[in-house]
């Protein structure tokens, strides 16, 4: 199995689950009530719940990985050990592809609504130069040391959640029950259809477990760790539904752009929607910070394992143990797409490859059992392979309800991935 090359273990279990929550609970959350009620109305719970179960099982499929395949590097680690280069290879990239886009939207994201409050970041050259501080800034703060850059991940996590959870517990004094009350159950395809974009909004633990090279005691750590977060997330979700949607009732679905401190206008009045506006800016800056923290690690994982030519990339830091070079290409690339805008018309491929990377960890947990000697203290799901099997079931039910038109893409991406890889592959043999 391969070291982890002088990178330092100094996450705990508070860490790397304040690192996940993080992640996950980004920007998507503060518009997503309105989104979920356009498409269910008041039995919107439902596909929380449902899709929260999904997650479980995908999650149980990347606690038991991550037990057994203790490198930095998250799923692609996991991908690669279980089937080697080429399956890494496009497994890191299509990380990469969600990451760096994902990272992109955020950040328009937090300008825009900046914008809404001061005309003056419409500006282009204040818009450049703010995206500019951004990605550098959280470059800077990540290269002195994961120390810092973990410490600012837990401070960010509960400043984002402390607005969130003013509007679950003080909100409710404004919550109406005959708005919650479900007048009749969604379809199968309604809830698949609605499931599949919480599936999205619940993405994020497989960031937070790419430093799982720098985790204490990663056997036990990693799965505790996934439970709490998970666990914390599905709560926060169905409180923050909940609650929305009992204060606005069907006008919640009105409120696409701030519904969450459109509720906290209603049921606190404007200091309650000046809370839910900050506390949305705070998130978006959370979410980045996270990111930089942690994406940057797949690049260091990708060159470490020699599956990309680019030796730089795997250097650590003399001082601070970092992988700084590629915590600074990471900042610069993302800085590029978020400055071009050009984003978009990647983002049906973004979106597709982080199913298939979870397809492929489910799959690693089966591979890995029949070639990874058990280990004492190793996590391993119960049941067999029924959790694996039931969450690659889900991953390919989620494909199957994807447009035509994604589905090509997704199968392009693919093709020109592996051009690339067999490209890189007579490069290195050349050398």
């Amino acid at each position: 199995m391969i070291k982890n090359d002088g990178l330092k273990r100094r996450i705990g279990t508070l860490g790397l689950s304040a690192n996940i929550i993080n992640i996950i609970i980004g920007a998507g959350i503060f518009a997503l009530p309105a989104i979920i009620a356009s498409k269910m109305g008041a039995s919107s719970l439902i596909a929380y719940l449902f899709c929260g179960i999904l997650i479980a099982l995908v999650m149980l499929c990347f606690a038991e990985a991550g037990s057994k395949v203790t490198n930095t590097g998250g799923p692609y680690t996991y991908i690669e050990t279980a089937f080697g280069d080429y399956a890494g290879f496009l497994g890191g990239v299509f990380v990469m592809i969600s990451a760096l886009f994902a990272d992109a939207a955020v950040s328009n994201a937090l300008i825009n609504m900046l914008a809404t409050a001061n005309p003056f970041f419409e500006i282009e050259w204040v818009r450049l130069s703010f995206l500019f501080i951004i990605f550098f800034g959280f470059a800077f703060i990540n290269i002195l040391g994961l120390k810092q850059g973990i410490g600012l991940v837990k401070f960010n996590t509960l400043t984002k959640l402390v607005p969130l959870l003013i509007l679950v517990i003080l909100g409710w004094k404004g919550v109406s029950f005959n708005n919650l009350s479900i007048d009749s159950l969604p379809s199968i395809k309604t809830l698949g259809e609605t499931s599949l974009i919480l599936f999205f909004a619940f993405q994020g633990a497989e960031t937070g477990l790419i430093v799982g090279g720098e985790v204490i005691n990663p056997k036990r750590t990693v799965p505790k760790a996934i439970f709490i977060s998970i666990f914390v997330v599905v709560i926060l979700y169905i409180l923050i539904q909940t609650v929305s949607q009992g204060v606005l009732g069907s006008d919640l679905a009105t409120f696409t752009a701030t519904p969450l401190a459109e509720t906290a206008r209603a049921a606190l009045g404007p200091i309650g929607y000046t809370i839910l506006f900050f506390g949305a800016i705070i998130s978006m800056f959370g979410y980045l910070s996270g990111s930089i923290l942690n994406n940057p690690r797949v690049v260091y994982a990708l060159a470490r394992d020699k599956v990309i030519p680019v030796k730089s990339l795997a250097n650590l830091h003399k001082s601070f143990a970092t992988p700084h070079i590629a915590i600074i290409v990471y900042a610069f690339i993302v800085f590029i797409i978020a400055a071009s805008g050009s984003f978009e018309k990647l983002a049906i491929i973004a979106s597709s490859s982080m199913l298939i990377v979870y397809l492929a960890v489910a799959l690693s947990v089966i591979k890995l059992r029949k070639t990874h000697k058990s280990q004492e203290g190793e996590f391993k799901i119960p049941g067999g392979l029924l959790v694996p099997i039931l969450a690659i079931m889900v991953i390919l039910y989620f494909l199957y309800n994807m447009s035509s038109k994604e589905m090509i893409a997704t199968i392009i991406g693919i093709a020109l991935l592996t051009i690339l890889f067999g490209i890189i592959k007579f490069i290195k043999k050349r050398v």
